[in-house]
């Protein structure tokens, strides 16, 4: 395959930014949308240029280090695929490409294609946790789940804080990220005794974050990797309400 690259190229934080032109030439369909890259970087290193920028960590779907966007689709044009997942047979010969780091406000380009998601860490430190002593592990049958909760906690637990709901979305909102993290601890018996302090904690972080606000229009869901549902939103909306009306000084 030979495909014509259109990479966002920025040193710095402070720096200018702009779109560089890259032929890739004898790239197989089986390599990964990473392992392409790599082949492009090799390229540049031989004739002394930098190589581009791009964040990664596990390469198995995992970690939700590696996500851009690809034509202007956060992970690219598969279904529930994490960057490094999308193989280059999801592209034609001779396409162009366009990609570009995650383009939000809580997301500052650090360089190329690497962007700095430590608000999402913020925000998981604000209440993303259970704080009380558990004890040791339990036996199986020893507290007793309704298994629509633990299937729904479960579901939730999926998520892998890659930011491509943020991405997509016109707003740059986290609220799918912050949901999953509320839903799947609301959900569990050890969640229970911070729960709405975590609901007010973890929404007040995320704004203080820069992340706007969620306008329904589902972007977050058609391009999430693991596929976590906007009815997490609606939970997140139920529990912050009620957290509120607990605590009505809270800040909101």
């Amino acid at each position: 395959m030979k495909l014509k690259l259109h990479v966002w190229r920025q040193k710095n934080k402070a720096a200018q930014g702009r779109m560089v032109t890259y032929d890739a030439d004898n790239i197989s369909p089986n390599m990964s949308f990473l392992e392409m890259l790599d082949v492009v970087n090799e390229g540049l290193i031989t004739t002394g240029e930098d190589p581009i920028a791009f964040a990664h960590d596990c390469r198995e779907g995992i970690c939700g280090s590696c996500g851009v966007m690809v034509n202007g689709v956060a992970h690219g044009p598969q279904d529930a695929t994490t960057t490094c997942q999308l193989h280059m047979r999801s592209f034609q010969d001779g396409e162009e490409l366009y990609i570009e780091p995650w383009r939000a406000k809580g997301f500052p380009v650090l360089r190329d294609l690497v962007v700095d998601r430590s608000a999402f860490d913020r925000i998981i430190q604000a209440g993303g946790f259970v704080s009380v002593n558990t004890g040791s592990a339990q036996d199986a049958n020893a507290t007793p789940i309704r298994k629509s909760d633990a299937d729904e906690a479960f579901n939730a637990a999926a998520c892998i804080g890659c930011g491509a709901c943020v991405a997509a979305c016109k707003n740059a909102s986290a609220m799918l990220f912050v949901s999953a993290k509320v839903g799947q601890l609301s959900l569990l018996p050890q969640g229970q005794p911070e729960r709405q302090e975590r609901a007010l904690n973890m929404v007040s972080a995320m704004h203080e974050e820069g992340f706007g606000n969620c306008t329904n229009q589902y972007e977050c869901e058609a391009v999430c990797p693991k596929q976590i549902s906007t009815d997490y939103i609606a939970r997140l909306n139920r529990e912050f309400i009620k957290a509120t009306l607990t605590y009505p000084d809270a800040k909101k």
